[in-house]
């Protein structure tokens, strides 16, 4: 009954079919009020006859006839709701006292106990029980023979369950192996017609089941049979953890994040390069990304580097085509077109960090990533420490530095470019060049998002290896760049490389958070390509922009500044030019910048 209220208060009502014991049968103090709560509900009865002789005999008890039952008089209190004694009742209580001539099912209700026929079954079965073990164990005596004298309850045992006799309902009475007897019961269904509330016995057992199943009924009045299970079937992608001792019932686990379902029972995980389908009934290949040129990220880099290109080529053509002016011979004409060359290839870096990543491309990033940086500043190293070494040597005396002639420049140039290549060569034979799949970048938590990154064998720390010598050139141009500040007039281009490295410096300085900081992004592959791409092609358009614009808008628009001086001496020249930097110095006096391109006019035809 507590358990029908408690389904009631939880606002289960309909919701359980209830499976009754015989204790439960066909009571009604079990449903009482709990009516809605009960419908459908089925019990069950011992099959039982009423022994009219009982009848007879019980309803003509009294406490008069009765009183070897010491219960008898309690039970006649309660039954006639009554008091024996005078002195039990309360003054103003409705309870009477007991006269003694009420009569059992006269002034009473009264209804057999279901279970007296087995009660006398039960007492016939153990007279039976003695009377066979007294005829066997004391043949011909009357009463009890020593070898009963006491009743062995182990023998006795043995001729109870060996009794076979028709009781009193006039059904056998016989016992199994485990002491057990035949099961005889009638089946009941608790249901309401037209709100009317009843058992209904709609089947029996005797030795196997008769179900009516056309007169149940179930809650709501429905005729169709409601799933009778312990548990569910499980999803697909669910295994089954079986309940502890009950093999028939059983939890549904989801086989979550990359677990399949391997089969009732079992999960097991993918392939690292699988992922469980929408069921997780089974794996998968992980979808395969890489940037695409169509990508935002890969336009803005792409458009900035063909806009480079283009503008590298202009200043090339026009180099080439007024190659034996002043302006073109005083910036060196040697180192410019290396310069140019780096910067070229600096843009064309951006094309290979986006294309897909297979052995070829990742090999030529190997190769050009630093190199196009290493000739940029190679080039700019070379010009800086020219003109630092021309400076420092015109303190000490007029004659010219060594190795100051184009043909030097270019020996010292690329030697400084080889220690590059030479790196890259060494990186090639320890760790050959491949593309990979990484599968642990984009490994969410869902998935779902799951995605596997198509890209070359260069991890962050080979990247700062790989660009870490061009920087190492970046920082020494820088710091030659500052020693030379003092030079007058953008001395031999002295000047313009100082703000072209400081700018270049904080593009990088800029660069090293970025690209380190999105380590941990989603977008990582995308985020770091498109800053590493943009930083490159920014350092090659500050090259570019302060160092050749310049010259090639005096050439092309302002012809008449470009004219050869008249010529001196290189003696004269360095003399002339150290001399101007100390007035300078000391007075502000400032020459009408003739010695630059007369200095650098005489170092070409050296």
């Amino acid at each position: 009954r507590r358990v029908l209220e408690a389904a009631k208060r939880a606002n289960q009502t309909g919701h359980f079919i209830w499976m009754g014991s015989d204790s439960w049968g066909s009571k009604i103090s079990p449903v009482l009020h709990l009516e809605e709560v009960a419908e459908g509900s089925v019990t069950i009865l011992p099959k039982r006859v009423s022994v009219k002789g009982f009848d007879r005999y019980f309803s003509s008890r009294t406490l008069d006839n009765n009183r070897r039952n010491i219960w008898f008089a309690e039970f006649w209190e309660e039954n006639f709701h009554c008091k024996l004694s005078r002195h039990a009742l309360k003054k103003g209580s409705s309870i009477k006292k007991c006269t003694n001539r009420e009569r059992i099912g006269q002034d009473s209700s009264y209804e057999q106990e279901g279970k007296v026929q087995f009660v006398i079954d039960a007492v016939y079965a153990m007279g039976h029980a003695l009377h066979n073990m007294h005829k066997n164990l004391c043949p011909g005596k009357v009463g009890l023979c020593p070898r009963m004298d006491p009743v062995d309850g182990v023998e006795l045992l043995k001729y109870i369950r060996s009794v076979n006799f028709s009781g009193i309902a006039g059904t056998p009475v016989t016992f199994n192996e485990n002491g057990d007897a035949p099961g005889r019961y009638d089946i009941y269904q608790y249901q309401i017609r037209n709100s009317t509330p009843e058992y209904k016995v709609i089947g029996q057992w005797t030795d196997h089941l008769h179900l009516k199943v056309e007169s149940m009924l179930w809650p709501g009045g429905g005729s169709q049979l409601p799933s009778s299970i312990c548990s569910l079937p499980c999803k697909p992608g669910e295994r089954k953890k079986l309940v502890k001792g009950i093999p028939c019932c059983w939890h549904c686990e989801r086989c979550d994040g990359y677990q399949y379902q391997l089969d009732e029972f079992h999960c097991k995980r993918c392939h690292f390069n699988e992922r469980p389908n929408e069921n997780h009934t089974s794996c998968t290949p992980i979808p395969i990304i890489k940037l695409e040129w169509s990508s935002p990220w890969a336009v803005v880099p792409v458009f900035i580097a063909i806009v480079g290109i283009i503008a590298t080529l202009f200043v090339v053509v026009t180099f080439v085509r007024y190659n034996d002016t002043p302006i073109v011979k005083a910036s060196g004409r040697e180192l410019s077109y290396v310069l140019l060359t780096g910067i070229f290839l600096c843009y064309a870096t951006t094309f290979l960090m986006i294309a897909e990543p297979d052995l070829s491309t990742c090999s030529l990033r190997r190769i050009f990533l630093g190199l196009g940086m290493s000739i940029s500043y190679a080039a700019l190293l070379t010009k800086t420490n020219r003109i630092y070494r021309i400076f420092e040597q015109g303190k000490k005396s007029v004659s010219a530095p060594r190795f100051i002639s184009p043909a030097s420049q270019l020996v010292i140039t690329f030697s400084l470019i080889s220690l590059q290549l030479v790196g890259v060569c060494i990186w090639f034979i320890v760790d050959p060049s491949h593309s990979v799949i990484d599968y642990e970048d984009q490994r969410t938590t869902n998935p779902h998002f799951a995605r596997g990154i198509l890209k070359c064998d260069i991890s962050d720390l080979s990247l700062i290896c790989l660009l870490g010598y061009s920087m190492l050139l970046m920082v020494t141009c820088t710091v030659y760049a500052i020693k030379t500040r003092g030079v007058p007039e953008t001395f031999n281009e002295a000047k313009p490389i100082g703000f072209t490295m400081y700018t270049t410096c904080i593009v990088w300085l800029a660069f090293i958070p970025i690209f380190f900081g999105t380590s941990q992004s989603a977008e990582k592959m995308y985020i770091q390509t498109t800053t590493l791409t943009i930083s490159v092609s920014l350092s090659a358009s500050v090259s570019l922009g302060m160092l050749y614009m310049p010259k090639v808008y005096i050439i092309l628009f302002h012809p008449e500044q470009n004219v050869p001086k008249r010529k001196r001496s290189l003696k004269a020249v360095v003399t002339a030019a150290t001399m101007s930097n100390k007035f300078s110095q000391k007075g502000g006096f400032r020459p009408n910048g003739e010695a630059k391109s007369e200095l650098c006019e005489n170092l070409e035809t050296q």
